[in-house]
């Protein structure tokens, strides 16, 4: 059975940084593509601040199914949550600490570069809007909830943090014909997943297939105090990408003075991002968000936040009616209703993307939802700030996961965002497997 960090020692931890006990300061070393191909591992946890090694990491978690949210360069609470999910789906020891072990298996998905070029094209500027207004009737009257910049754009889809985008390529616009370095994610993860776990204690969500094999697992926003997300099983009856959203003050919430409904035109930029997986669950979903620094942060209405690509990604390996998708209670983790960990940890030849292509559909199927449901105005209960008088205020995407750290206000509500970060020492090494194992 492998070694595990004592659950005692990180409550410890976590009420220790929950105490108010300062984060050491980060750091933001200069350095490039070509760096990050060349990063190795010595041992020791990631360094802290960003770095050259831990944006490898990301890229290749990313690749492996294990999402760490945006990637920045920066070690912080989504990153170290990623991690822990690596090693509870390789049989290791669930620390969140990188080691030789996470590092080993993760050489299986370093078989292409981490980096590469792209030339920005004309359609990349095409669409864009001037600012995504935070009011609601500002943004009914808007054609869409597009982009607002080029960068922005390219940070979805290349899981990259905008402001990365410009530090890996110092000095150049971003402009159609400009030719730019950035990280290279990998495919979409492919299978078919037949039951979501969403761990409100983690913060993760994660999926399997039928035959018990976890696919993918992602940062997420999951409720908050005073709208918690549901309890129990319910299951997927639809999937609509690129959806509307319908505000109705009368059946959800009320936002400053907008006392009437009003339909959000589609974009990545909306109140649900670039998907709505629906549940059983009336009024209750999976979706995007247009924040995605800010998932360990952000509280939602009771939805289930992820990025815009996790949740399309997602979206793609999900069945109506099949997919069962079951909230935790509060103290029992994905860890507890699974079992911990596989027989044996994952050998490095054998990719974990291998495992989840033995699952793929083979038959070209989409996702079964209704063919209207991207044109149909859809009513969610979920909204970033939707709470506050935001008249004038503008939501923009553009924080790194460091700069989302720094920027969160501490919240007995919320001790794991804290804790995560920083909270074990520096140089800590997961104890060794046991032979056999």
């Amino acid at each position: 059975m492998p070694t595990r960090l004592p659950t005692a020692h990180l409550a410890a931890l976590i009420l220790l940084i929950a105490s108010g006990v300062p984060a050491f300061a980060q750091s933001d070393t200069v350095f490039t593509a070509s760096q990050i191909e060349d990063a190795g591992y010595d041992g020791g946890d990631l360094p802290p601040g960003r770095s050259a090694l831990t944006a490898k990491v990301q890229v290749l978690l990313d690749r492996s199914g294990t999402s760490p949210g945006v990637i920045d360069g920066f070690k912080g609470g989504m990153s170290q949550s990623a991690i822990m999910a690596f090693e509870r789906r390789s049989g290791l020891p669930m620390d969140g600490v990188m080691d030789p072990h996470v590092w080993n298996l993760l050489q299986s998905f370093a078989h292409q570069p981490i980096t590469m070029e792209y030339t920005i094209t004309p359609q990349d500027a095409e669409g864009l809007v001037d600012a995504i207004p935070a009011d609601y009737a500002e943004k009914a009257r808007m054609s869409s909830q597009g982009y607002t910049s080029i960068a922005e754009r390219l940070g979805e889809r290349f899981h990259m943090d905008e402001k990365f985008i410009a530090f890996l390529n110092p000095g150049v616009a971003l402009e159609p014909g400009a030719t730019i370095r950035v990280t290279d994610p990998g495919s979409p993860v492919k299978g078919q997943v037949t039951r979501i776990i969403v761990d409100k204690a983690s913060r993760r969500v994660a999926g399997y297939n039928a035959q018990g094999r976890m696919i993918v697992d992602y940062p997420a926003t999951i409720g908050s105090d005073a709208t918690p997300s549901p309890s129990g099983d319910h299951h997927v009856v639809t999937v609509a990408m690129n959806p509307n959203y319908t505000y109705n003050p009368a059946r959800n919430f009320k936002q400053g003075d907008n006392d009437k409904p009003l339909i959000v035109p589609p974009g990545p930029n909306g109140p649900v991002g670039s998907v709505w997986i629906d549940l059983s669950k009336p009024s209750y979903g999976i979706h995007g968000t247009a924040t995605p620094s800010r998932l360990f942060h952000n509280q939602s209405h009771g939805c289930v936040r992820l990025t815009n690509w996790d949740a399309e990604e997602l979206a793609g390996m999900v069945r109506a009616n099949v997919t069962r998708v079951e909230f935790l209670e509060p103290g029992v983790t994905i860890a507890d209703v699974t079992g911990v960990a596989p027989s044996a940890p994952v050998q490095t030849s054998q990719p974990l993307e291998q495992i989840a292509a033995e699952a793929q559909v083979t038959d070209g199927e989409t996702p079964a939802a209704d063919a209207a449901a991207t044109a149909a105005p859809l009513d969610f209960p979920d909204d970033p700030g939707a709470q506050t008088g935001l008249a004038g205020a503008s939501l923009h995407e553009n924080t790194s996961e460091e700069e989302a750290d720094a920027a969160a206000q501490p919240s007995s509500a919320d001790p794991l965002s804290q804790a995560l970060s920083g909270a074990l020492p520096d140089g800590f090494v997961a104890p060794p497997l046991d032979e056999g194992q």
